[in-house]
């Protein structure tokens, strides 16, 4: 009877910036001759040098293409799993190397156009371009705050998701972090300016590589954008979300996610 690793942590540095890796097994098995040739990348997110603007957008597409170029061998088949700009991402990573060996890329309630003018970045744009820096001086104050409060506070706000996990809980509470919250929207303020048009060249060029699933009440990514979709490429694998499940599914509905995203990929993965 096969047995699963145990999920394990690991920082490394690539370009620069501590990498967190939340890993199956060990990288190193990658390169073993007998090694699985299948990787699964999760995104949530050739020169050693630093990567200019790290934080940016653009920054982190390299520094996904570096983690890969440095720590994936090239004749690894590669299973892309990205949610909302993750997805974006993904798409860059298609679009700027021919190299990675995807076998397919699975795109979660996809913030690859127009996020600006999406409902939610009518409300957030102003607040990320222009007003961020009095965010900042409220979550520094917040700062000072007992342990406990800030997990009370943090509990508060996920008050109306189904059933949200402690681990959850202690993860938002990185939000009180003025550092981690100034990296958070700086880049989500460059992805209100730079995600504008949908890069239908590169997703044209990998369709049959590509499942796409959007939200029934996605403010994000309206249904008008799956629509549009829909009738762009009519022959793709391009799905509306049935079950209500949320944006932000990794709050309460990951696992449900997880079993939805196993079944997609059974064909592709039984091929190998």
């Amino acid at each position: 009877m096969s047995t699963v690793a145990p999920v394990s942590e690991e920082f490394m540095y690539c370009c620069g910036a501590a990498t967190q890796v939340l890993k199956l097994g060990s990288c190193k098995d990658l390169w073993r001759e007998k090694s699985s040739n299948l990787l699964f990348l999760i995104i949530p997110d050739t020169d050693s040098k630093e990567i200019e603007d790290i934080f940016g957008l653009n920054g982190q597409i390299e520094h996904k293409l570096f983690f890969l170029k440095n720590n994936v061998p090239k004749d690894m088949k590669l299973v892309l799993i990205g949610h909302s700009i993750g997805c974006y991402i993904i798409l860059e990573l298609m679009k700027r190397t021919s190299e990675l060996q995807v076998l397919k890329s699975v795109l979660l309630f996809p913030t690859i156009e127009r996020m600006a003018q999406s409902p939610q970045g009518k409300f957030v744009t102003p607040v990320l371009c222009r007003l961020r820096y009095v965010v900042y001086i409220s979550i520094y104050l917040l700062s000072f705050l007992p342990e406990s409060i800030k997990a009370s506070i943090a509990k508060f706000v996920l008050w109306g998701f189904k059933s949200v996990e402690k681990a959850l809980v202690t993860a938002s509470l990185n939000l009180f972090s003025v550092n981690c919250m100034a990296n958070a929207m700086y880049m989500g303020s460059q992805e209100m300016v730079k995600v504008i048009d949908r890069d239908t060249s590169t997703i044209r060029q990998n369709l049959k590589k590509l499942i796409f699933y959007y939200g029934a009440i996605d403010n994000w990514c309206p249904v008008q954008y799956y629509e549009e979709m829909k009738n762009t490429f009519p022959d793709g694998d391009i799905r509306l979300c049935e079950k209500g499940i949320q944006h932000a599914f990794v709050l309460d509905s990951s696992k449900e996610m997880a079993s939805m995203i196993t079944d997609w990929l059974q064909d592709d993965l039984s091929s190998l």
